[in-house]
């Protein structure tokens, strides 16, 4: 019998069988910045799970020797300037947000172990397109292409070579012009939507699950036609900059609270994908949201404090993954087809707006997209306030 390999250091796995990697508790205790990564994109690839695991547990050695990480040489190859791109402190790297961090910790390892040994000025379009297509391919039993994964390896490619660009690094000016002029398939627009009869059956499937709060998210979803986690909220790794009292194994959350909204029932918010350019903000009039307004009278008002979407088992903010399984729940109590994600309820409310005969400019101030620069912060919140309520009005007349 062939001797079992052995397990590499830091490699665990969580109560579903999903594969993690996780620090010492000498290196944590010492401060060490990582203290887990999650590996599951790698569970079906022993190998390149092996590499991983070995890499991650270098690198903590080697700041536990050294009191900081290895700083990395460039050879040329796309291997050594991933490595600087996740080791050097002026990098974009480290700007990224913890939801956008998740996906470039689990393919840059990945990128490493396929396209590490290329060397950067001996690659052209015709190699990125035929790494587009390998990844796009599905492996088996899959059937369906991963676009998705493709664009983002892409994307990562982009943003490390981008940062080799600004570094004067040999070859990555001219690979970033062969990227620009490089053209990949591009994703199918999703053409799911609920209507405003399903979205009332999912409230009425999440009161009788026991989750009343998830009931106000959808209805806030759908009719301020707001992002999930701009009502929700997140939790992020205690090392992102925004503050936030809500701490809970090893996260801290932030999100929108009841303080948010004030006694006329307006929901003033800056959404995640603006609060680091524009800080624009969405301003939204619930009292104008017949959904919102029947989910809101439920609330006592001694319960209205603290952040607004809470788990009733808990007490606390759902859990991104805690909060898609419970949409899995409604989804199949309100006999609404499987295909139909939670955050389609944005768009939902978006595509109603849109058969009522909302103006565009309408829905760019309520979605919380940039104003002009020369327009008055105090005008353009108000035109954001009256071009909801002209939206909500116009939502009413087709349901």
């Amino acid at each position: 019998m062939a001797q079992q390999e052995e397990r590499p250091s830091g490699l665990r796995f969580d109560r579903n069988g999903r594969p993690m990697w996780r620090a010492s508790k000498s290196a944590s205790a010492a401060g060490y910045p990582v203290k887990t990564v999650n590996l599951s994109e790698l569970a079906d690839s022993p190998m390149l799970l092996r590499q991983r695991c070995i890499r991650l547990q270098q690198e903590m050695l080697e700041w536990m020797s050294n009191g900081k990480r290895h700083q990395p040489r460039f050879d040329g190859t796309f291997g050594s300037l991933f490595a600087v791109y996740q080791s050097d402190p002026e990098s974009s790297y480290f700007e990224l947000k913890a939801s956008s961090l998740k996906p470039y910790n689990v393919y840059l390892p990945m990128l490493a172990a396929e396209i590490g040994h290329c060397h950067i000025d001996r690659t052209d379009g015709t190699d990125l397109k035929r790494w587009f297509r390998f990844w796009s391919t599905p492996t088996p039993p899959k059937v369906k292409r991963t676009v998705a994964k493709a664009r983002m390896l892409i994307a990562i490619i982009k943003a490390a070579v981008t940062f080799g660009v600004q570094r004067r690094l040999p070859g990555c000016p001219e690979f970033r012009t062969i990227m620009t002029v490089t053209e990949f398939e591009a994703l199918k627009s999703r053409e799911q939507f609920l209507e405003a009869s399903q979205v009332i059956a999912a409230r009425k499937a999440a009161h009788d699950l026991g989750q009343p709060r998830a009931a106000l998210c959808y209805a806030m979803q759908f009719e301020g036609a707001i992002r999930q986690w701009d009502v929700r909220g997140q939790w992020l790794p205690l090392s992102d900059k925004q503050p936030s009292s809500i701490i809970r194994n090893g996260e801290k959350w932030r999100g929108p609270t009841w303080a948010n909204i004030d006694s006329n029932l307006i929901l003033r918010w800056t959404p995640t994908k603006t609060e680091d350019t524009s800080g624009e903000q969405i301003v939204i009039d619930f009292a104008a949201c017949p959904m919102v307004v029947e989910e809101l009278a439920l609330v006592p008002e001694d319960q209205r404090r603290g952040p607004l979407i809470t788990d009733t088992k808990t007490g606390q903010p759902f859990s991104r993954r805690g909060f898609e399984e419970f949409w899995a729940k409604v989804r199949k109590a309100a006999g609404i087809p499987s295909d139909v994600w939670n955050r389609d309820l944005r768009a939902s409310g978006t595509t109603e707006a849109r058969a009522a005969g909302a103006p565009i400019d309408d829905m760019k101030k309520v979605m919380g997209h940039t104003a002009r620069s020369e327009t008055t912060a105090k005008v353009y919140d108000r035109a954001k306030l009256e071009a909801h309520r002209r939206i909500a009005a116009a939502r009413k007349t087709v349901r």
